[in-house]
C-alpha cells in the first residue's frame, strides 16, 4: 500500500523529501554500522589488534570449508554444534601468537619466497610452466582470491619454518628409532586359563534390592539418547526410466566421445610349470632347480604335452589344471613373467623366467590383441548408461522444483500427497543408528539431529535416490525409571554377578600358581583348559581373548623369571589368568629396512607435540584479551 501510495505520487516534492529522507537514514545508520564493524575490534594480542575485517574473513572461509564438506546436508544449526564462532577466534589469537613470536625470533618468508613456492606448485602448472590463468581460475573455483591464497600460503611457510626451528631442539636419535621399532614389533607369547562368566550364571543368586542399587549406580548406562522421527519425500530416478527415449544418435555421440571406456587392452592366455626357488637362496640350489628346470623345458620344447607335464612338474597353485592362468592383462604379473608372456607368439614356449617365486616355463596358448570395441557391441551398454543418466537427472530437477514450490510453513506429508510423491515417516531412531528404511551415513545424520523441530532439508542424495526430509518430531535423552527397563537390568545384573564371581575364581586359581601349583598340574587338578596363543605384538592380544590392554601391557613386562602377573584381568568375555611363554626380538634386517619409515613417523609426532606444547605456553605468557568479541555474539 506504501509503496503503491509512493509510485502514484513520484513526482510529488513531499515523495521526493521522504525518499531524501529514508536514504540519509540509510546511508547514515547502516553505512556507519557497515564501517564502524569493518574496523570494529574483536580481540587484542600482547596489545595487537586482531579487526573484525580479519575474523569475518576467516570466519567465511572456515564456513564454506564445512558447507562443502557437508554439501546437502549442511544446516545452520551445525554452526553451533561445530561452536564456529568462538572456534574461528582461538585460530586467529593463535596465529597472531606465532607471528609474533617468529619476528622475535627472526623466522619470516618473503615475497620472493612466496612467488617461488607458487611458481613450482604443480596445480598452477601446465606443459612444466606456470601458468597464471590456471592459477586464477583454481582459486575462483575454490573462491578464494590471490590475495587470499598468497597469505595463506605465507602462513602454511611460515609455520613450516617455525616447526622445523623446534625440531632443532629436539632431534629423533637412533636409539629412539629402535626403541620405537622393538616397541612396535617386538613379540610374545602367552598362556592362559579362561573364565567365562556364563560358567557362573546359574550359580547366582538375584536380590532385589541389590538390583536397584546396581541400577542405581549404573542409571548413566540406561540412558536413552535424543531421538527424532523424520518425514522424507523420496524421489527415485528408476521411477522416469520408462519415460526415457535415447535415440541411436545420441548413442552414437557418447561412443565417439567415450572411446576410451570401450578399450580392451591385449591379453594372453597362459600355461606355467613353476620350479620354487627363494629369491635369496643360495647359489647351489639355485643351480639345482635350474637343472631340474632345463630338463623339463627341453620336454615342453620336444612337444609333449604341455598341460601334463605341468600336472606332473609344476610346484604352483595351477599344477592340478595343467597350469593354466587363463588370460591376464598386463599388471597383473611378476614384470619378468609378463615381459616374457607378452612378448611371445600363439604356441610359443618360453626359455626359464626367474621371477620372486622361482622358475618359470611359459607357453602361450592364446592372445586377443588390443582393440576397442565396436559400436554394436556395446550400444545396449551405452543405452543404459544414457538412460541412467537422464532418469537421474529428471529425479534431481524433479526434486529441486519441489523444494522451489514449497511453502516457508510446509507440512512435508501434506505437501507430498498434493504433489502425488512418495513419503514415509519413520520411526524414532537415535543419531548412532541408520535412518530406518534409508541407512545414510553419519554426517547425514549429524545434520538431520542439528534441524529444529519441524525444519525441512536441502535435496539430499543417498544411494542413488534424492530426498527431502522433515523433523516431524523430537524425543530428548532421558534417565529411565528401573521398570522402563527392568528386563535389561536384570540380564545385566546377572551378568554382572557372574563376572564377578568368575573373577574371585580366576583370582583364587592364580594366588594358587603364585604359591607355587605348577601349572598343568593344577588345571588337570580343576579340570580347566589351557591355551597357548601364537607370537603376537602389541598391535593387540589374539581375537580369542579380544581387548584388554592392562593385560597386554603387563605381559610384555614378564618374562622367564616372573612368568604371573600380579592380578587377573577382565574383559567382555571373562577373566583370564595367563602365564608368560616366550619372547621374540626384532629381526634385524626388517628394521634396516623399515628404520627410515619409522624415523618419519616419529618425526611427525614429536614436530605435533611440540608444535603444540609451544603454541600452549605462548597462550599461557600472552596477554590476551577477548572482551570486544563478546558485543557480536
Amino acid at each position: 500500500m506504501l509503496l503503491g501510495l509512493m509510485r502514484k505520487h513520484a513526482k510529488s516534492w513531499l515523495i521526493k523529501f521522504m525518499i531524501a529522507i529514508i536514504v540519509i537514514v540509510f546511508v547514515f545508520y547502516f553505512g556507519y554500522s557497515f564501517r564502524e564493524q569493518g574496523g570494529g575490534k574483536i580481540a587484542y594480542v600482547n596489545d595487537e589488534l586482531i579487526t573484525y575485517d580479519e575474523y569475518q574473513k576467516a570466519y567465511r572461509i572456515r564456513l564454506d570449508a564445512l558447507k562443502r564438506q557437508y554439501r546437502s546436508m549442511w544446516s545452520d544449526n551445525l554452526l553451533k554444534m561445530f561452536d564456529l564462532e568462538n572456534a574461528v577466534l582461538e585460530e586467529l589469537i593463535e596465529t597472531r601468537l606465532i607471528t609474533q613470536e617468529a619476528e622475535r625470533i627472526g623466522l619470516g618468508v618473503t615475497e620472493e619466497e612466496i612467488r617461488q613456492e607458487i611458481f613450482t606448485f604443480p596445480a598452477f602448472q601446465y606443459n612444466g610452466m606456470f601458468n597464471e590463468a590456471r592459477y586464477r581460475t583454481l582459486l575462483s573455483n575454490n573462491q578464494m582470491t590471490p590475495e587470499d591464497f598468497e597469505e595463506s600460503l605465507r602462513r602454511d611457510m611460515l609455520l613450516s619454518k617455525i616447526t622445523q626451528f623446534l625440531m632443532t631442539f629436539s632431534p629423533v636419535t637412533e636409539q629412539e628409532i629402535r626403541d620405537q621399532y622393538t616397541f612396535t614389533n617386538e613379540q610374545l607369547k602367552i598362556s592362559y586359563v579362561q573364565f567365562s562368566p556364563k560358567d557362573f550364571q546359574k550359580s547366582v543368586q538375584v536380590d532385589d534390592v541389590a538390583m536397584a542399587a546396581y541400577f542405581q549406580e549404573n542409571r548413566e548406562t540406561y540412558r536413552v539418547p535424543e531421538k527424532i522421527k523424520v518425514a522424507h519425500i523420496t524421489i527415485d530416478p528408476a521411477a522416469y526410466r520408462q519415460a526415457v527415449q535415447i535415440s541411436d544418435q545420441v548413442i552414437t555421440y557418447y561412443y565417439e566421445d567415450n572411446l576410451d571406456m570401450f578399450k580392451e587392452e591385449k591379453e594372453v592366455k597362459a600355461r606355467h610349470i613353476l620350479f620354487n626357488v627363494a629369491p635369496d637362496a643360495p647359489d647351489e640350489e639355485v643351480e639345482k632347480v635350474r637343472e631340474r628346470a632345463l630338463a623339463v623345458l627341453e620336454k615342453a620344447r620336444n612337444n609333449e604335452d604341455f598341460a601334463a607335464l605341468a600336472k606332473k612338474y609344476s610346484e604352483g597353485p595351477t599344477a592340478p589344471k595343467g597350469g593354466d592362468l587363463g588370460f591376464f592383462t598386463r599388471g597383473r604379473m611378476a614384470p619378468a613373467f609378463e615381459e616374457a608372456a607378452f612378448s611371445m607368439e600363439k604356441g610359443a614356449v618360453s626359455d626359464l623366467v626367474r621371477t620372486e617365486f622361482g622358475f618359470h616355463i611359459i607357453k602361450v596358448d592364446d592372445i586377443k590383441e588390443e582393440r576397442i570395441k565396436p559400436l554394436a557391441e556395446v550400444k545396449e551398454e551405452i543405452k543404459e548408461i544414457l538412460i541412467d543418466n537422464e532418469s537421474m537427472d529428471i529425479a534431481h530437477e524433479k526434486t529441486l522444483t519441489l523444494i522451489d514450490q514449497m511453502p516457508y510453513d510446509v507440512d512435508l506429508t501434506q505437501y507430498a500427497e498434493q504433489n502425488d510423491v512418495p513419503v514415509k515417516t519413520t520411526d524414532f531412531f537415535p543419531q548412532d543408528e541408520p535412518i530406518p528404511g534409508i541407512g545414510g551415513d553419519s554426517k547425514l545424520r549429524e545434520s538431520l539431529f542439528a534441524m529444529n523441530k519441524e525444519s525441512v532439508s536441502d535435496m539430499v542424495e543417498v544411494n542413488n535416490k534424492y530426498y527431502i526430509f522433515q523433523v516431524m518430531d523430537k524425543k530428548e535423552s532421558y534417565l529411565p525409571e528401573m521398570e522402563e527397563v527392568k528386563d535389561r537390568v536384570k540380564n545385566d545384573y546377572i551378568n554382572h554377578l557372574a563376572s564377578v564371581a568368575a573373577k574371585t575364581a580366576a583370582e583364587k586359581y592364580l594366588k594358587q600358581l603364585l604359591d607355587g601349583k605348577d601349572w598343568d598340574q593344577l588345571a588337570k587338578e580343576k579340570k580347566y583348559k589351557t591355551q597357548t596363543t601364537d607370537y603376537f605384538t602389541r598391535q593387540g592380544l589374539p581375537s580369542q581373548i579380544g581387548y584388554v590392554p592392562e593385560m597386554l601391557e603387563t605381559a610384555f613386562k614378564l618374562g622367564g623369571e616372573k612368568r604371573y602377573p600380579d592380578d587377573v584381568f577382565e574383559n567382555s568375555k571373562g577373566a583370564f589368568v595367563m602365564r608368560w611363554e616366550g619372547y621374540q626380538g626384532i629381526d634385524e634386517e626388517r628394521y634396516t629396512a623399515e628404520k627410515e619409515i619409522f624415523r618419519n613417523s616419529i618425526i611427525q609426532t614429536k614436530t605435533q607435540e611440540i608444535y603444540r606444547d609451544w603454541v600452549d605456553r605462548l597462550k599461557d605468557n600472552a596477554d590476551i584479551d577477548r572482551s570486544p568479541f563478546k558485543k557480536y555474539t
